[in-house]
């Protein structure tokens, strides 16, 4: 499977399992065993928009692309500066 591919599904298959939307994906790797996707996800929307909670999910994917785990790494408001 190619890169696009891969992030597509991820993107898919995390959204349909958590009911969270897609912000961005910020990582994509490969190592010996599939793939490792970091999206951002969009936990609560809140007005403005830079009050947005996200949240970072790590996901490893085999190499047909079907997720094997995901964990959230990460939880954070969208105006706030990340180091």
């Amino acid at each position: 499977m190619d890169v696009m591919t891969i992030v597509g599904t991820a993107r898919e298959q995390l959204s349909a399992l958590t009911g969270l939307s897609v912000d961005t994906v910020s990582r994509v790797s490969r190592d010996r065993k599939g793939w490792i996707v970091e999206i951002e996800m969009i936990e609560r929307r809140r007005p403005p928009s830079n009050n947005d909670v996200l949240a970072t999910y790590h996901i490893n994917l085999d190499a047909d692309g079907n997720i094997v785990s995901y964990v959230r790494t990460h939880r954070y408001h969208r105006n706030e500066v990340r180091r």
